[in-house]
């Protein structure tokens, strides 16, 4: 009885547990929360989360310490994600802590049951109610609305700060799927490395990021010279010192972890059965999550597969909008929860 009327005072909510970004969205509302997955520690107290804990990294003190608690898409440290897990719902739910919330939350396709425990146990940390997880290439293929009810081939790539997600969907089931543990973060390493080596210039990881936004692209479209300005620490004089870094650099930079997406996507479609096959072909490859931004990756995916690629209208938020629809179906979300 206690839990039904808790369940009165509730708000279902949809979460998109990214390892680069939080997003949170509401039954009836819509995309309330988007932060990075961020918190910043002190002492181990959890001092501040999300986009105000993002601010610190890179630039704390020794007592304070700025870190993702989710390492290429599962969670690496439990604690430290159920306290920014509460803080989202809490501040989602303007602080009443007596909300107890039904919860569904995307998950990599390739998560183990050990990862699975450990997301649930956080949610219930944050005090859910009922926790639902859907995986990720299933909740973005709803998100941008492709007809994953129809007995026809569906494939949905989704590229995450930490995880690709490749899947082929039929029936309301994941025909096929292949998860490898890079993304969007991967290629901010390979930035930070590539410049290093070559500049000798050490920069930080939300440089990195900007660089990748402003002049990262999988291969060159045009005659255009795109460059950005950087700071960072000679490793030669130990000063601050600026460079100019040129877009092919980092089209070199991430070539590498641009490949092994590709090859991913490869093998996916070589063991997605013939007659699925024949739908993709028709129907074409989609692109979600954050890595779908990149530019030229969907001409290059057209070059290596002979394909039609389509990016999502709103790539970095299909899964939470995907998960969001689950919650308006019960037949569905029990249908394609795991």
């Amino acid at each position: 009885m206690f839990q039904r009327i808790l369940g009165w005072f509730s708000n279902d909510l949809a979460i998109d547990l990214g390892t680069a970004n939080t997003l949170v969205f509401v039954k009836g509302k819509g995309i309330v929360c988007n932060e990075p997955s961020v918190v910043a520690v002190q002492k181990e107290r959890v001092i501040a989360v999300g986009a105000e804990a993002q601010r610190m990294l890179g630039k704390t003190p020794a007592n304070i310490v700025a870190m993702r608690p989710l390492k290429e898409g599962v969670i690496a440290d439990f604690d430290k994600t159920g306290e920014m897990l509460k803080y989202f719902i809490r501040k989602v739910h303007n602080r009443k802590s007596f909300i107890s919330p039904r919860i569904a939350i995307g998950v990599p396709s390739g998560i183990t049951q050990v990862e699975q425990r450990a997301v649930k146990d956080a949610a219930q940390a944050s005090g859910a109610r009922e926790i639902y997880l859907i995986e990720e290439p299933m909740a973005a293929a709803l998100g941008v609305g492709l007809p994953i009810s129809e007995p026809s081939g569906n494939m949905i790539v989704d590229i995450g700060g930490g995880t690709t997600d490749v899947a082929v969907i039929s029936l309301h089931g994941v025909v096929y799927s292949k998860a490898v543990r890079i993304g969007g973060d991967k290629m901010d390493e390979a930035i930070v490395n590539y410049i290093k080596n070559k500049s000798k210039i050490l920069i930080g990881e939300r440089t990195a990021e900007r660089i990748k936004r402003e002049i990262g692209a999988a291969l060159k479209l045009d005659n255009e010279d795109r460059t950005v300005q950087v700071k960072g620490r000679d490793l030669v004089s130990g000063i601050p010192k600026t460079v100019t870094i040129h877009e092919d650099e980092i089209i070199d930079a991430i070539s590498e972890i641009v490949g092994i997406i590709v090859d991913t996507i490869k093998v996916a479609l070589e063991n997605t059965p013939p007659e699925l096959a024949s739908d993709i072909v028709d129907r074409g490859i989609v692109l979600a999550g954050g890595g779908a931004l990149l530019r030229g990756l969907d001409v290059l995916l057209k070059q290596e597969t002979g394909l039609p690629v389509i990016i999502a209208e709103d790539p970095l938020c299909a899964v939470v909008k995907g998960v969001g629809k689950v919650l308006d179906d019960l037949d569905l979300l029990s249908r394609i929860s795991m």
